[in-house]
């Protein structure tokens, strides 16, 4: 829609361009002024004719009749006018004309092969109007090249010199077919249709506001010989505070080193929308919002990119190429800036079901997604209906992930490369769960789960916390469940929580916290820690991370367990498989402890109070049992580790050890 109204008022510019600085009152001196203006058009090698040209002295109204202009380049740009009417012309100065009214009919705007899919795009309006225009008396400089860089600075460095207090057009249409490229099949295309077009306030490269009413719209193509047709309708299109200045700068070669920053839009809304594509696929989105568009130019490098995309027909890309090319693009995300972007009520009707989604919303500063939250997902599996409260990724650093991405072209990456993509996501978090568990007709619930890492050594979280709250249905056919269902339990509940964090300046590694709650059966909290923990631990070749482990050394450990239920049910099973009592199973479990903790103990005082406390709280249910192991003195973590698996009382021995129970 901006093509046509860039090209629209280069025509008011050429118009008037030759004009004024002579006796505008003589109907000889406007026609050949104006034919002159035409003439410096021809001149840079587009076409460009006009048919009757009138001037009335009393109210300074200029009009031309059938004015047609086609430009030169590769993919032509023709532009058809029936009748072009300037009222109430003046000069404000020297280098501008004004008009108190502009008014186009009949107007019609054809390109040929804009794009590679697209053979011919045209559009056509019965009228528009431009209220209190005011721009250049001369003709602007035409590009110097027909490349989409040059059209697109020189449109935007003209609409920017260009004020009016209002442009207008009440009804649009336009049709595009479709290339061979496009493998859209024969008489393959499109037709649309805008209605309620209205811009307000242009001055200065700014635009106080545009909206447009309705965009309806109709696509026809082939699918696998198929025929499919789209129809859409888009409603409501509004947009404030633009700057069409700091579009241009975006374009412009001498802003290549300007790092500032450029708000180029405040606020823009549109919707509802509407799509229909047969055969049954139908959604609608109710509103989308953007707030806050900025753009840094330097950082984008948007001409360096636009040079670096091959021509059409050009042979694939090398892998250098490919790499050279991801990286230009993840600069051109790095400097664009998005306060808040969202969408809100999208439903999709398919074949296979309905899929219904209350919102996704972003932010987007300098490349990086400070969040990505989609809320209300309703949809459905083969097995019942899924729904989703909230998904959020908290951080992607979207410009990152394309440069890493640049350097994986053409070949598989490495475990350690692939470790590079860890940092760009910092955590996620899951909330309202709702998903059927096989054929059961039982739902699983996830309540809550948030995964955050960060505090990196290189490709290596050093701080991760992991909270989880969630319920799920016991399958009886599954073994390791069989006991569960066996002992009248059904289903099964847990809550987690669970921290660790690495300090460098005291090189101390702790678990904390370390939180387990099943619901009916036990709840259990711990702390571990570990000390002399160099950072080459968290190094992403194995080698070096092994290496550096051998340092490490034991700390304190602390467990709580607070029986609930689970003794009675380990007792239980255990009575089953013998086919003896729960008191006789009850009995056989306590003499194996107090055999085992003999051979254990030795010795061994703390290693006894340990057993006899592991003891009382199998004898006793409802206990909570409390352990709390003290390095004696600094030991390798590793060495202990293996000397457990070979000589548990040995490396029991270098602990001081305190074991209690308590209801």
């Amino acid at each position: 829609m901006k093509k046509i109204l860039l090209g629209l008022i280069a025509v008011v510019v050429i118009a008037a361009a030759g004009f004024f600085g002579f006796d505008f009152y003589a109907q000889r001196r406007v026609t050949r002024d104006v034919e002159a203006a035409f003439e410096q058009v021809r001149a840079s090698g587009t076409k460009a004719s006009h048919g009757k040209i009138t001037f009335d002295v009393k109210s300074r109204t200029l009009t031309i009749a059938d004015v047609a202009t086609e430009s030169g380049t590769q993919s032509p740009v023709s532009v058809k006018i029936a009748s072009l009417t300037m009222t109430g012309l003046g000069q404000t100065d020297a280098a501008r004309v004004s008009a108190g009214n502009v008014e186009f009919s009949d107007v019609e705007i054809g390109v040929a092969g804009p794009t590679p899919t697209i053979t011919s795009l045209t559009y056509k309006a019965p009228r528009i109007t431009v209220k209190d225009y005011s721009g250049p008396a001369s003709l602007p400089q035409l590009p110097a090249s027909s490349s989409i860089f040059e059209l697109y600075r020189s449109a935007f460095g003209l609409l920017a010199s260009i004020n009016a207090s209002s442009v207008a057009a009440p009804s649009l249409t336009g049709t595009m077919t479709f290339s061979a490229a496009a493998k859209a099949g024969d008489g393959a295309g499109g037709e649309f249709a805008y209605s309620g077009i209205a811009i307000e306030n242009m001055k200065d490269g700014k635009i106080a506001s545009s909206k447009t009413d309705k965009v309806v719209f109709t696509i026809n193509q082939q699918t696998a010989g198929k025929p499919i047709k789209m129809t859409g309708e888009f409603a409501n299109i509004a947009a404030t505070d633009i700057d069409v200045g700091a579009m241009a700068a975006i374009f412009d070669p001498g802003k290549a080193n300007d790092d500032r920053e450029y708000r180029i839009q405040g606020h823009l809304s549109a919707g509802p929308y509407v799509i229909t594509a047969a055969p049954g696929v139908n959604m609608r989105i109710e509103g989308v919002t953007v707030d806050d568009t900025r753009i840094n130019p330097s950082r984008m490098q948007l001409p360096a990119l636009l040079a670096m995309i091959p021509p059409q027909g050009s042979p694939p890309p090398s892998a250098a190429q490919a790499r050279e090319l991801l990286d230009k693009i993840a600069g051109l995300y790095s400097g664009i800036g998005i306060a808040n972007a969202e969408m809100h009520g999208l439903s999709v009707e398919t074949p296979q079901g309905p899929l219904k989604l209350a919102s996704m919303r972003f932010n987007f500063e300098h490349g990086k997604i400070g969040e990505l939250a989609v809320e209300g997902l309703d949809t459905r599996a083969p097995n019942g209906p899924i729904k989703v409260g909230r998904f959020a990724l908290k951080s992607l650093d979207v410009a990152s992930f394309m440069r890493l991405s640049a350097q994986f072209a053409a070949q598989k990456p490495s475990a350690e490369q692939a470790l590079a993509l860890f940092p760009l996501i910092e955590g996620v978090e899951v909330k309202g769960v709702a998903s059927p568990y096989k054929a059961t007709g039982k739902p699983v619930n996830i309540d809550v789960f948030s995964l955050d890492w960060g505090q990196f050594v290189g490709s290596i979280p050093s701080k991760l916390r992991l909270t989880a709250k969630l319920a799920a249905p016991l399958d009886a056919a599954d073994p390791r469940q069989q006991p569960f269902v066996a002992a009248g339990i059904d289903r099964m509940a847990v809550d987690a929580d669970l921290g660790a964090v690495w300090t460098e300046t005291s090189r101390v590694f702790v678990l904390e916290p370390v939180k387990l709650d099943m619901a009916g059966l036990l709840n259990a909290s711990a702390k571990l820690s570990l000390g002399n923990v160099p950072r080459e631990t968290f190094s992403a070749s194995a080698a070096e991370a092994m290496g550096a482990a051998a340092q490490i050394e034991a700390g304190m450990i602390e467990l709580t367990i607070h029986d609930l239920g689970i003794i009675d049910l380990a007792v239980g099973q255990y009575a089953r498989t013998r086919n003896i009592s729960r008191d006789e199973a009850r009995k056989v479990i306590l003499d194996a402890i107090k055999a085992q903790g003999a051979e254990i103990g030795g010795g061994n005082p703390d290693a006894t109070a340990l057993v006899t406390a592991i003891g009382q709280f199998i004898e006793t249910p409802g206990q909570t049992l409390v352990i709390k192991l003290t390095p004696r003195a600094k030991a390798p973590a590793l060495q202990l580790m293996q000397l457990l698996k070979t000589d548990p009382q040995s490396a029991l021995a270098q602990f001081r050890i305190e074991a209690s129970t308590g209801l």
